[in-house]
């Protein structure tokens, strides 16, 4: 029981740190109706900005510098690069991101290099916060989790109760109205899309010094992300709430379980083949996101809370 707890808190951790980057791409497609494949690539420049400026002007600046270098990298691309191709349609937004994406793959290789770098943990994160019996929640899981809520927080103000989120609110839905009304529609969306891109870059400066920072970390976290937004429903922050919170436990519980497929089948009285009876449910974790993502588009296409799933 001890351990479950420990394992239940790991799992919400994680998926707390899912929320922080696919809370960005939510935004981002609420409001632009564009499916940044980018994205898990600003995630990536937020962990190597973090690693560099940690390393230089220490943890706390790295949190906040990496978002704001991001930040103005997403209004820029937004600006130049997709204004331009978004009268075009859906489709040569999607392959400009999608193209984006390699392009600053690349370029991270090129300044950061191949080889995989580790960022400092902070002291005073380093360690464990408590222990039940031989289990251990860290100090920095406990870090991660009061960022992300806090970051919840943030978004639910700036969103429900500042003006310029009910301009954004209202912009989402009627554009034309929000525009005779004097304000800068275009200008909204570039700040959402920086907004966006600065979430996915705190998650990478967050996550760094509990994962290894290396090129291809974008390809592997970017899949889950989509699996995220795809379950909670597609522009839906609270259906990326609920699916990131849902997929980090998935995967932690399953990561730590040592019950084996064949043993799962007999009890629930289903036959497997015999080459999958010895797999366990650890090593069938990385499968049961997407195999969550093909149950949820085969019983409800548009997702937990989808609001733009017909149109999309």
């Amino acid at each position: 029981m001890q351990a479950l707890a420990i394992d239940a808190l790991n799992g919400i951790s994680y998926g707390l740190l899912l929320f922080m980057l696919s809370a960005g791409l939510t935004l981002i497609f609420s409001m632009l109706g564009v499916l940044n494949f980018a994205h898990a690539s600003f995630y990536m420049l937020g962990a190597y900005l973090g690693v560099t400026l940690a390393a230089t002007l220490g943890f706390g600046w790295a949190l906040v510098l990496a978002p704001v270098i991001a930040g103005f990298a997403g209004a820029w691309f937004e600006r130049t690069l997709l204004r331009r191709v978004r009268p075009g349609g859906p489709l040569n937004a999607l392959l400009l991101t999608f193209g984006a994406a390699y392009v600053m793959g690349e370029l991270m290789k090129l300044a950061w290099g191949l080889q995989p770098l580790s960022a400092p943990m902070p002291a005073v994160l380093d360690g464990p916060l408590f222990m039940l019996g031989d289990a251990v929640f860290s100090r920095y899981r406990a870090f991660t989790m009061a960022v992300a809520l806090a970051m919840l927080g943030a978004l639910w103000i700036a969103l429900r109760v500042s003006k310029t989120g009910l301009i954004v609110r209202a912009a989402l839905t009627h554009p034309q109205a929000v525009e005779a009304l004097g304000h800068d529609v275009p200008r909204v969306q570039t700040l959402v899309f920086a907004l966006g891109t600065a979430l996915a870059a705190l998650a990478g400066a967050v996550a760094a010094p509990m994962f290894v920072v290396e090129p291809a970390m974008a390809e592997s976290v970017g899949s889950i992300v989509f699996v995220v937004v795809v379950t909670g429903g597609l522009g839906s922050l609270a259906g990326a709430f609920v699916a990131s919170l849902a997929v980090g436990c998935l995967q932690t519980f399953a990561a730590a379980s040592d019950v084996s497929l064949g043993a799962m089948a007999a009890r629930w009285g289903v036959a497997i083949a015999p080459g999958w009876s010895a797999l366990t449910l650890a090593q069938a974790a990385p499968l049961l996101p997407y195999l969550l993502l093909v149950a949820m588009l085969a019983v409800r296409p548009r997702g937990l809370f989808g609001q733009r799933g017909d149109d999309a």
